[in-house]
């Protein structure tokens, strides 16, 4: 009976940067050596491989879980759609990116070279595109900030216009004769933004000239009775108009839904009397909550009330008028309208009441010229 020794396996190296080293590996084995080591390093491949194919689908989907869970946050924080969608995106990107470099390392290449590649790439695309990726910046910034957003009217870098879309990159306005302006983000992000659509409220100013001789007393209390008989004027707290502008909105519902309230009021009276004392006593719990929150607001210190009442005052004594300088506070949704019937009212109702506007005008005076002098003239 022969006996046979069993072969030696010898394994491959661990690390073989090239084919030459691995054939001066497999040189000096013997055939059945070398077919050992070539399937240990085949089966010690696949078993690594089958696990990066492992953690590549597990980290997929976690990764999904995560952006899912990002997106329900965003959503139910209603973060505004352009912000959203940037950081979904780049969540997605920057884990990808992770998981890919963990299984590239899990299958035996060198992730160190690996990222130094990518780190040398991304320096080149850098330098390159360096304007590009100050606008991404800024529009990252304007995202975050949020120093306007879409619908506002603002006023940047020359141009007027209502906010229509917010890019990563840029910004487009529409002016008001219906002109696409876009700018990037980049100035937008560093640059002065005049936006007129921040604040609720609005100051609009006139001047009004009126002749010498008009009565300036009589001039101002007709302006004031003109302006605190518009009821787009605030007559002297923003807070109070407000308020009154909210229960308007809340009649003009009430009104278009009178036939739902009815039905409402239908099923209330038929509710059990157990459920109404609830409902009563729920409703006064939340009157002392708001009294509480109140108080302590006061307690606290709160901003004084700024009187917005109408102004009306002697601005100049011009050459040929005196100038009137007129103020009064309005909803910003309603300046416009306000500011050009006020000034057709002016220009109607003024006279009306006596007052003049003044006009160019120059006085010639001639001069009697003696005779003496015309026969001079003429004879010269």
């Amino acid at each position: 009976m022969i006996q046979t020794e069993d072969l030696p396996v010898v394994p491959l190296p661990d690390k073989i940067d090239s084919g030459k080293s691995a054939f001066e590996a497999l040189k000096g084995l013997g055939f059945d050596d070398a077919i050992s080591s070539i399937a240990n390093g085949i089966v010690e491949f696949t078993f690594k491989l089958l696990i990066a194919i492992l953690v590549f689908y597990v980290g997929k989907f976690i990764i999904k879980k995560i952006y899912g869970l990002v997106y329900s946050i965003m959503v139910n924080r209603k973060v505004d759609a352009s912000l959203t969608t940037f950081v979904l995106s780049l969540v997605k990107i920057v884990l990808f990116f992770i998981l890919i470099v963990t299984v590239v390392g899990i299958i035996g290449i060198e992730t160190s070279s690996f990222l130094a590649l990518f780190a040398s790439a991304g320096v080149a695309i850098g330098m390159a595109l360096s304007g590009t990726l100050q606008n991404f910046a800024g529009g990252v910034l304007i995202l975050l900030l949020k120093p306007y957003k879409v619908g506002d009217y603002i006023e940047t870098q020359g141009f007027t216009g209502t906010v229509k879309e917010i890019q990563i990159f840029h910004t487009i306005i529409n002016t008001t004769d219906n002109k696409a302006i876009i700018i990037p983000n980049g100035g937008l992000s560093t640059g002065s933004i005049n936006n007129y659509s921040l604040e609720q409220y609005r100051r609009v100013d006139w001047k009004i000239g009126l002749s010498y001789g008009n009565d300036y007393s009589e001039a101002r209390k007709t302006i004031l009775e003109m302006l605190n008989s518009d009821n787009r004027v605030v007559k002297q707290y923003i807070e109070d108009d407000m308020k009154l502008r909210k229960e308007l909105q809340r009649e003009e519902e009430l009104k278009e839904h009178s036939s739902e309230i009815a039905v409402e009021d239908e099923i209330v009276k038929k509710e059990s009397w157990w459920k109404r004392f609830k409902n009563r006593r729920k409703r006064h719990q939340l009157a002392i909550q708001e009294k509480l929150r109140e108080q302590v607001s006061l307690n606290e210190g709160l901003p004084v009330k700024k009187d917005c009442t109408p102004f009306v005052g002697l601005d100049e004594l011009a050459d040929s008028s005196i100038n009137i300088v007129v103020r009064a506070w309005t909803h910003s949704s309603n300046y416009w309208g306000l500011y050009y019937e006020m000034n057709e009212r002016f220009y109607k109702e003024l006279p009306e009441h006596g007052f003049s506007f003044p006009f160019p005008q120059m006085d010639v005076h001639i001069a009697d010229v003696p005779d003496s002098i015309k026969i001079s003239a003429v004879s010269k």
